[in-house]
């Protein structure tokens, strides 16, 4: 990969111009259309603060790039696209496609994708499917963004995912897909009653599964509202671990989407979790807590960069995190 290149985006409430007098473009889309085909180069596209009334799609054309807000002042990309009501194509509909997979705020489809201190906002109100963020994307990073919305808020449709320091809220299967993601010390904060995890894993031999490590999770203040997860598909997989959890999940922790036959393959797992909400004496049977070395295999970073030769997780002082964009100042 060569050396990077940096574009800036104005803020909405400013004229448009960048730093030293550079002109800046005037959206992020601009600035992702921008970036060549089947691009090498990382690059880092930097947003002005304030709300940015817009719809992005990062095509699988277009890899290494970073979207990267101000660490001082909110930077919010916000849409209110909602698959029960006309979805506004601010793309081709044949290009993003059609109910959930083109109702997100920002669709990334482009591998290699970062973004830091970064608000996705899907602003629709609680009725129907409404992502914040849609990835169907491999070696993708999140570090302190907010996935804000209700119903399906974080689409991890595909690929492998790291989300570190983040916050995602939502109610109905909030968190739902089917790729290999880690959320480390992230806060989960439930809204309302539903659901927070719908993963989508199809057989056995499917590598992928969400790992919430040292995360919290935080309700609204009233008490069992709201599950764990549930299977979208049979072999779903989860594992909370080290997660503290407060009084508004269900004391049964896990759903089986009214399907007795999920409990046969379902994978849902807790390990060490604290909290009201972590009590094991009302659980589902069919639910596990894992010990000692049986949670290892969800821990290491191999669970979501399994290729030892060619690793994309860089190791800084013990702890595996992706190259970031406030590394390339």
């Amino acid at each position: 990969m060569g050396d990077r290149r940096v574009l800036l985006v104005a803020s909405p409430e400013v004229a448009v111009f960048g730093y030293d007098g550079v002109v800046s473009l005037a959206s992020v889309q601009d600035a992702v259309d921008t970036v060549p085909l089947n691009n090498q180069t990382r690059t880092v596209i930097r947003i002005g603060p304030g709300v940015h009334q817009q719809q992005v799609r990062i095509p699988r054309t277009k890899n290494f790039i970073t979207l990267c807000g101000s660490s001082i002042k909110d930077t919010v990309i916000c849409w209110d696209n909602r698959t029960t009501t006309c979805i506004k194509h601010t793309q081709p509909s044949g290009a993003i496609g059609t109910g959930t997979l083109s109702s997100a705020t920002v669709i990334v489809e482009g591998d290699d994708f970062i973004a830091e201190n970064v608000i996705f906002k899907n602003s629709a109100p609680q009725s129907g499917q409404a992502a914040a963020v849609r990835v169907t994307a491999d070696r993708c990073a999140f570090y302190d963004c907010r996935f804000l919305g209700w119903q399906e808020t974080l689409h991890l449709h595909g690929g492998k995912q790291l989300l570190k320091n983040c916050y995602v809220e939502g109610s109905y299967d909030f968190i739902f897909g089917d790729s290999a993601a880690l959320l480390e010390h992230c806060h989960i904060h439930c809204k309302s009653a539903g659901y927070i995890t719908a993963h989508g894993r199809k057989s056995s031999s499917e590598p992928t599964g969400f790992v919430f490590f040292k995360c919290v999770i935080t309700g609204n203040g009233e008490a069992a509202y709201m599950y764990l997860g549930r299977p979208w598909e049979p072999f779903g997989r989860v594992v909370f671990a080290e997660t503290f959890m407060d009084r508004c999940i269900e004391p049964a922790g896990w759903h089986n989407w009214d399907k007795p036959d999920n409990e046969q393959t379902a994978c849902f797992y807790e390990y060490r979790c604290s909290g009201p909400g972590s009590s094991s004496s009302g659980r589902e049977r069919w639910c596990k807590e894992l010990f000692g070395d049986e949670a290892m295999p969800f821990l290491a970073q191999t669970f979501i960069d399994p290729d030892i030769e060619n690793p994309w997780l860089v190791h800084r002082l013990g702890t595996p995190v992706p190259v970031s964009a406030s590394s390339l100042e």
